[in-house]
Formats: C-alpha cells, sequence, structure tokens
C-alpha cells in the first residue's frame, strides 16, 4: 500500500517477546506520562492531555489496535491486552478517543478507499478529533427510534435533529452520526450513517453538567446542517448494519478491565487508610472482585482477538458490556461501604496519610450500565439472538 496513513512503525512488535514488550510499553508511560493526570478522577477534555496524546501520535502509538498499513501499531491481542493492562496500571486517563476506537475500524471495513485516505490520516495525528452521535431524547437503548433526519440535496445530504448524551462534543472537530433517510421504512431501516464537519453553521453544542459537576456529556442541535454525499458510510438506509458493527467496537471498549481496575486501585488505597486492608471480611470481598476483574481481562482478550484477526465481532459481545460495567459498579459499591463517614464528602478526601476522591468511582461505575445500550437490552440480546430463547 503506498498511501502513508500514518509513521512507520519503528519495529515488528509482535516478534518482540510479551516480557520484552510490555517493558518498553512501561518505560514510555512511566517516563513520559505526566503524573498530574494519573489516575484522573473524572474524563479528562483535550486541552488537558492533549500534549500526552500528540507525543503519541508522533511516535504512531495512537492506534494500537489498527493494522501496520493504516498506520497502526498492528498489536496481536496478546500485545494488545499488555498495552491496555500497562496504561490502566499507571492511571492514564482517556482522551476524545473516538476516532481511533470507532470510526477507524468502522472505515476499514465499512469505508471506500476515498473515505480511509481523507479520514483517517487526521485520526492519527490528532488534527480531527471525532465524537458520536448516536442518541437522542426519546432514542437511546431504543437507538433504532431515532428521528434525526437527513435529506438529499444534490451533491449534499441535509440534516436537521438532536442527538443527547453525545460524549466531549464540545471538544469534537468531527462526528459519525446515524440519521433517517427512508421516512417510510420501519425503525431498523432508513438509518444511514453520515460523517460530519462541526466546524459549520447550524451546529449548536451545549454541555450538559452532571451531578459532580463535570461537562463529559454534550446535547447537539443540528439545524440544516450539510455534509457531502460522499460522507455516506456503507449504503444508503443500510447504517443500522454499521451502527451495529460500530457498537461491538464500543462494548469492546466498555468492556476494557480499565475502569474496574481503577476502582480495585481506588479501594485498596481506602483500606489500607482505614487500617482495613488485613481484615478478613474486607479480603474476601475484595478477592471475589479482583477474580471477576481477572475473568473480565480473560474475555476482553477472546474479543480483541476477534477484531485484530479482522473478524466480525458476534452478538455475545454484550456479556462483555454487562461483565464490566457490573463488575465495576460492585467495586465502586465496596469503596463507599469500606471509606465509611468518608464516603459523604465530595472531592479530594483525606484519609490517614493519603488522599483521595472517594465518590469518584462510584460517580464513574453509573452511567457505563446505560450508554452503548443498557443492558437490559443486553441481556435481552444474549438471550433471544445467542441462546435462542423466546420472548416470553
Amino acid at each position: 500500500m503506498s498511501f502513508q496513513y500514518g509513521v512507520t512503525q519503528e519495529r515488528d512488535w509482535n516478534a518482540l517477546s510479551d516480557a520484552e514488550f510490555r517493558r518498553i510499553v512501561r518505560a514510555e508511560f512511566e517516563t513520559h506520562y505526566p503524573a498530574h493526570l494519573r489516575y484522573a478522577p473524572r474524563r479528562l477534555r483535550w486541552h488537558e492531555n492533549r500534549d500526552w496524546y500528540l507525543r503519541m501520535a508522533e511516535k504512531g502509538w495512537i492506534a494500537p489496535n489498527w493494522p501496520v498499513e493504516y498506520g497502526g501499531m498492528g498489536l496481536s491481542a496478546a500485545k494488545l491486552l499488555i498495552f491496555q493492562e500497562e496504561a490502566e496500571r499507571w492511571g492514564i486517563g482517556r482522551y476524545q478517543d473516538h476516532g481511533t476506537l470507532m470510526l477507524g475500524p468502522v472505515l476499514l471495513r465499512w469505508g471506500t478507499e476515498e473515505q480511509r485516505r481523507q479520514y483517517l490520516p487526521d485520526v492519527l495525528s490528532c488534527k480531527a478529533i471525532w465524537c458520536q452521535g448516536y442518541s437522542e431524547p426519546g432514542s437511546g437503548s431504543d437507538l433504532a427510534s431515532l428521528k434525526t433526519r437527513a435529506v438529499r440535496e444534490g451533491d449534499a445530504f441535509v440534516i436537521t435533529g438532536q442527538k443527547i448524551w453525545t460524549t466531549l462534543a464540545q471538544d469534537a472537530t468531527h462526528m459519525f452520526v446515524l440519521v433517517r433517510t427512508d421516512f417510510e421504512a420501519k425503525k431498523q431501516e432508513g438509518i444511514s450513517f453520515l460523517l460530519v464537519d462541526l466546524a459549520q453553521d447550524g451546529v449548536t453544542i451545549r454541555p450538559i453538567r452532571d451531578m459532580a459537576g463535570h461537562e463529559e456529556f454534550c446535547e447537539v442541535f443540528l439545524d440544516g446542517v450539510r455534509t457531502p454525499a460522499s460522507n455516506l458510510v456503507g449504503e444508503l438506509n443500510k447504517g443500522w448494519t454499521v451502527a451495529k458493527s460500530l457498537l461491538g467496537f464500543e462494548r469492546i471498549h466498555v468492556g476494557s478491565p480499565k475502569m474496574p481496575e481503577y476502582g480495585l486501585t481506588v479501594l485498596e488505597k481506602i483500606a489500607r487508610a482505614r487500617g482495613l486492608w488485613d481484615d478478613p471480611a474486607f479480603r474476601e470481598k475484595y478477592v471475589r472482585l479482583k477474580l471477576d476483574v481477572a475473568h473480565l481481562s480473560d474475555a476482553y482478550n477472546h474479543f480483541t482477538g476477534i477484531v485484530v484477526r479482522g473478524e466480525a465481532l458476534g452478538q455475545d459481545i454484550s456479556y462483555l458490556k454487562i461483565w464490566a460495567t457490573e463488575s465495576f459498579q460492585r467495586i465502586a459499591d465496596l469503596v463507599i461501604e469500606t471509606a465509611g463517614p468518608f464516603a459523604a464528602l465530595n472531592g479530594e478526601v483525606e484519609i490517614g496519610d493519603t488522599s483521595v476522591d472517594v465518590l469518584a468511582s462510584f460517580y464513574k461505575a453509573r452511567p457505563p450500565t446505560i450508554y452503548g445500550g443498557s443492558n437490559e437490552i443486553q441481556r435481552n440480546i444474549l438471550a433471544q439472538q445467542v441462546l435462542g430463547l423466546p420472548r416470553r
């Protein structure tokens, strides 16, 4: 492939032993990741972690899950899991990574070569920051009921509607969006997948402040917003198929061990600070949760292996999201129980000789069971489409 999508990898990472690869990744993270950003209690904004991810982009490490020929690291499932484990261990915060985690794999599978050449290099260099335009008021878990419209006018689509719970849209330059293009078809039909530049008239982005005082989510209003017809990904009115594959990639990400591991780190810190670390009753609860996370890592490794091999994810990916998000909630609940009276205090709290945000895990653990398709919906998918059980 003659077109250069990203920087050339310095070596074949998969040819290294797992131990050597881990040593290299760990040294990079420990040497260069800013200490004040480790284990951030909230989702970081682009201006806060931009310098780190620009470094990752220049190094060619921004897309470890992409094939080498498209600018990624091309990591095997085992190496990808090591990369993720080291990021989790060192407390590296996520950035607005919808471009690398979701859009990239979608364009590699469903996009045209022209679309890949137009958009993937800017994702790899962090010149373009993407957000996901899926959920709408009244169309969350029942995403197929969405009402945002796109009408073809000449060589462009004109989009009108509203999206909500759009993660960090205030930092994004582009959005991939689901729209209705056939208004007479059934719910899952007549939907198309479009790419949209947000730097134009008709786009209004309003942050939503959550109960912790953070503005991770936004609502996005699209009033006559135009995008070239060439920004249609997949076939017209067949966007639901594209969307389902993207949701599979999203559920892999939501199913990462990263957040549960973060929760265990906080839990251990609080238990030690309160003198409970060696308490048998606490240790039994802690070990149960740690085993849950170990099993989650095994499942995560299985599903990332499917993606790395270029195979299609099945509906059983829903299991991963359920296990990860509910494990994190159980950990967060034990954090509250272990903290005792300190759980009533918001922000950084001094417990013994340590400082910790007790409520951060609790706040972080609530939304994931809802977004990306609620866990109730995921159980229905497993029951009906994996196990073949009747609806009633």
